[in-house]
């Protein structure tokens, strides 16, 4: 890489490896919280749905403004709020007040997420996106796998809130290094759809509180309005942005094939790694009896070999077709949830492990192409939309993974993490075959540019 690609990459990654080390950490410690907050685990989930929902309903509108006032600026300004929000998250006293705090901190997250991809396309020319994507998959794998063993170490330290205050001095080494050496890039010259960005926020905002409410079996008036205001907010944000040259939901980019799909992988795969990993601590502390140190160790195998794979498959995926190592991945992925759903009752760490490595290397293998793919397959000029899409799928697959621990908890009991394990599996086997068939789209689309003769 040339020096202007070394420091812009550091200036991302180490803010991306900030929001993962978050993510994984709260992952891993949920149990912990919700012993010490004397909530329930149904209850708890919530600190992760607060996160990710804040994340979700404002990611596209955060995509957008970046478009408009630059990358650059909304990345900055996402950072300063996530550390903010840390330390918020960090002083928390109750269940309401952390879920409340990791709201904000989620608000900082979708920010920085939401340009990350554009800004990486940006330093990287089309040739060498794959590299790029590849790097940013392998620090996500890296911070995840760092995130358990970093949680149990913390834990046995201290109590739970030294967990967010340790995002305070990683997140301002991110902010030295970023303000000088991010790039400037292109602004567009349509305005900001206030209207467009207040109905985003309440399209995805009522989706993801109906999934929540749903998972934990609420009164079903509730849902069924939330479900409501969804889609009265989306019928509205269709008509509000018809005709407009680059919406804030980009229905226009799902209208390429290979994009949706792309998409419709994204979305399963994810929902799948967040059925494993919101479900898996649980299990082994409440299940095997399992110390929370142990439960960090015993997680760190998959993100670990996510990180090991996400640079080869990023090469790779320069020379060989997303839908094809997207498909192999997911395939590989699918049979080690279903090992894992399929443990025996006492099983070694060993054991445990393997099965989490074998989940690791099919989830590492499909991330990196799957990104260059969604990027490649859009317009240059849309790189923002189709980061903000990117972030968005990944946030809705986790979103839904979480709801559905929980209704896995509240209909399975004690066995509830090994239901959201098999639910998982077939997350995991819808993707694998909607990456493959982006190879009969590929293949399907060479063929109608091929010429025409007697």
């Amino acid at each position: 890489m040339t020096p202007l690609e070394r420091r812009g990459m550091a200036a991302i990654l180490v803010a991306v490896s900030l929001a993962t080390l978050d993510t994984a950490i709260a992952n891993t410690a949920l149990p912990n919280i919700a012993a010490s907050l004397h909530a329930t685990p149904a209850a708890s989930v919530w600190v992760i749905n607060a996160y990710q929902l804040a994340m979700v309903a404002t990611l596209l509108p955060f995509a957008a403004l970046g478009g408009i006032v630059g990358h650059r600026r909304v990345y900055l300004g996402g950072l300063m709020l996530f550390i903010a929000a840390s330390v918020v998250c960090a002083l928390s006293w109750s269940l309401p007040t952390l879920v409340a705090a990791r709201l904000l901190q989620g608000v900082g997250a979708s920010a920085i997420m939401s340009v990350n991809a554009a800004l990486i396309s940006a330093i990287f020319p089309p040739h060498r996106l794959g590299r790029g994507v590849g790097l940013n998959a392998l620090v996500v794998g890296v911070s995840f796998a760092v995130g358990p063993t970093v949680a149990s170490i913390i834990l046995s330290l201290g109590p739970w809130p030294w967990l967010f205050a340790v995002n305070l001095p990683i997140g301002l080494l991110a902010l030295y290094i970023a303000w000088p050496a991010l790039p400037r890039t292109m602004r567009g010259a349509h305005r900001f759809d206030r209207v467009a960005a207040g109905l985003n926020v309440v399209m995805f905002a009522s989706l993801i509180f109906a999934l929540g409410e749903g998972a934990q079996r609420a009164p079903l008036g509730q849902s069924l309005a939330a479900l409501a205001l969804f889609l009265v907010a989306f019928v509205l944000m269709l008509r509000r942005e018809r005709g407009h040259p680059a919406p804030m939901l980009p229905v226009d980019l799902l209208k390429r094939p290979m994009f949706a799909l792309s998409t419709m992988t994204a979305i399963c795969s994810f929902a799948a790694q967040g059925l494993a990993f919101v479900s898996l601590p649980f299990y082994f502390e409440s299940v095997l009896g399992r110390s929370p140190i142990e439960t960090g160790f015993l997680m760190t195998p998959w993100s670990a070999v996510v990180a090991l794979m996400a640079p080869l498959a990023g090469r790779l995926s320069d020379r060989y077709a997303p839908g094809l190592l997207g498909g192999v991945g997911l395939a590989v992925m699918c049979m080690g949830m279903a090992s894992l759903a399929l443990l025996p009752a006492h099983p070694s760490a060993l054991d445990i492990g393997i099965r989490m490595a074998i989940c690791g290397a099919g989830f590492g293998f499909f991330q990196s192409p799957n990104l260059k793919a969604l990027m490649s397959s859009a317009p240059r000029e849309r790189a923002g939309g189709a980061s903000g899409v990117i972030a968005t799928a990944r946030l809705l697959g986790q979103a839904t993974g979480a709801a559905l621990v929980a209704l896995s908890f509240g209909i399975a009991g004690r066995y509830g993490p090994t239901l959201a394990l098999a639910i998982g599996a077939g997350f995991a086997g819808v993707a694998s075959i909607a990456s493959g068939l982006r190879l009969i789209t590929r293949e399907a689309g060479a063929a109608a540019l091929q010429p025409t003769g007697k």
